[in-house]
């Protein structure tokens, strides 16, 4: 009896020695997977226009700008890349500082004010009663590899202007613009896209304003 407690006793300091062994382990390799070991991702954004044509004629109405719509991989806040056509890819540990849609809608709002040519301009979400909304569609929000290194940003916005509260669709246009990075580094390549999207924004405020007058 005294020989069968000792095994029973030797199995079982035998078995707990190997359950702290393996809980050892795995907290071990539990530190490998932790929040926060990695680097967080770099942070761009872009800039409003805040330049335009010195003959931009005022508006006495009042905008509301949507969200633009973008498809899912342009609806996030990492900044994509193509190779080909085919494939949309992102550049690692960098991103926007917002989902794509979100920023641009913000520098089309900056922009409107920069021109100092309309009453108000706000979000859809807020409380202001609109003459006109403008709907925006997110294309093109890319840096493009196609012609080699360094890439090309390209923007492309559509946009479509309502009359409120009619919801009547008075004009529409697609704003586009390509401008290549100075170098294929991160830097150089968030300031092309700035400059490309800068391009976009100012097209885009001079036609609305000028659709908006020309339908009042």
């Amino acid at each position: 009896m005294k020989s069968r407690i000792d095994v029973s006793f030797a199995r079982r300091r035998a078995l707990a020695v190997l359950g702290l062994t393996a809980l050892g382990a795995g907290l071990a390799g539990c530190t490998q997977i932790v929040p926060g070991q990695t680097p967080p991702p770099e942070l761009y954004r872009l800039t409003p226009k805040s330049t335009f044509p010195p003959d931009l004629q005022s508006v006495d109405w009042q905008l509301l700008v949507e969200t633009p719509t973008a498809s899912a991989g342009l609806n996030s806040p990492r900044v994509a890349l193509m190779r080909d056509l085919t494939r949309l890819e992102y550049y690692a540990r960098t991103n926007w500082t917002d989902r794509a849609p979100n920023m641009v809608q913000s520098l089309i709002i900056e922009s409107f004010e920069n021109s100092d040519a309309i009453v108000a301009v706000g979000r859809q979400s807020v409380a202001l009663r609109a003459d006109y909304l403008l709907k925006t569609e997110l294309r093109e929000f890319q840096a493009e590899y196609f012609d080699g290194t360094p890439p090309h940003a390209h923007v492309a916005v559509n946009a479509k202007l309502v009359e409120m509260p009619e919801r009547r669709i008075i004009a529409s246009n697609e704003f586009r613009s390509k401008f290549k990075a100075k170098a294929d580094r991160m830097q150089e390549i968030v300031q092309a896209f700035d400059e490309a999207l800068g391009d976009v924004l100012k097209d885009l405020v001079v036609w609305a304003l000028d659709a908006g007058r020309e339908n009042a």
